[in-house]
């Protein structure tokens, strides 16, 4: 039997949004905007790492989101579950569900870019297709329509840097209020980055028990149509 948890029966950890305590781990919900570990410079010092260890100081992370990009984040109790649950994300055993709202409407109704990504620029940093890029592999799914834009379902199989983003504005469909990786103009019609973080499931390597964990959307469920 899965064991679930829900933005519903949530906590919270230095004023963030717990969705799942476990004796060797913590799904937290990072904010769009926080950075995950501390950047360089007293500017970059705030991070949801750092929040977290100032009420538990033994958390560590087991993964990364992008600074701009919200939703579920794992966090390791102690040195033996951050090495097994390292692990699995290294095996690509770990499912991640991520959804974005994107300028454009795809041309068809799912589909898969596998497109090889290298690092393009480093300030700000910014990566696209190149032929000695490292290997990705994006699966999508049309979720809904609008006038002007899409939601779309989003399964990455690789962990590439800013790989969702690179990958959809690589078939014309940017997310929406992407700085970076949006048209000029586009990358400032939302106050945030509209990529997040929805789901995440894997088998508990302590118990074998699977494991499935499910944010809210942070946007309104129903995009603008006429």
């Amino acid at each position: 039997m899965a064991e679930k948890s829900d933005s519903s029966l949530g906590s919270s950890l230095s004023g963030l949004l717990v969705h799942c305590w476990h004796p060797h781990f913590v799904v937290v919900e990072k904010p769009s905007g926080l950075l995950s570990q501390p950047g360089l410079g007293p500017a970059q010092s705030d991070s949801l790492i750092s929040r977290v260890q100032a009420v538990l100081p033994e958390l560590r992370l087991v993964h990364r989101l992008d600074r701009d990009t919200s939703g579920l984040l794992l966090l390791a109790r102690d040195p033996l579950s951050l090495k097994w649950l390292s692990g699995l994300f290294a095996d690509r055993k770990v499912h991640k569900l991520y959804v974005a709202d994107v300028h454009g409407h795809p041309k068809a109704l799912s589909g898969s870019v596998r497109v090889p990504l290298a690092r393009l620029s480093a300030h700000p940093p910014r990566y696209g297709p190149h032929r000695d890029g490292r290997s990705c592999l994006t699966l999508w799914r049309c979720a809904q329509l609008g006038d002007d834009r899409s939601r779309l379902w989003l399964v990455p199989r690789t962990g590439r840097s800013h790989q969702l983003r690179a990958h959809l504005a690589a078939i014309g469909l940017p997310v929406i209020g992407d700085p970076i990786y949006a048209a000029p103009g586009l990358g400032s019609s939302s106050d945030r980055l509209h990529l997040h973080a929805l789901g995440m499931s894997f088998s508990d390597p302590f118990s074998g028990q699977r494991i499935l964990v499910r944010s809210l959307l942070p946007w309104p469920e129903r995009l603008p149509t006429r």
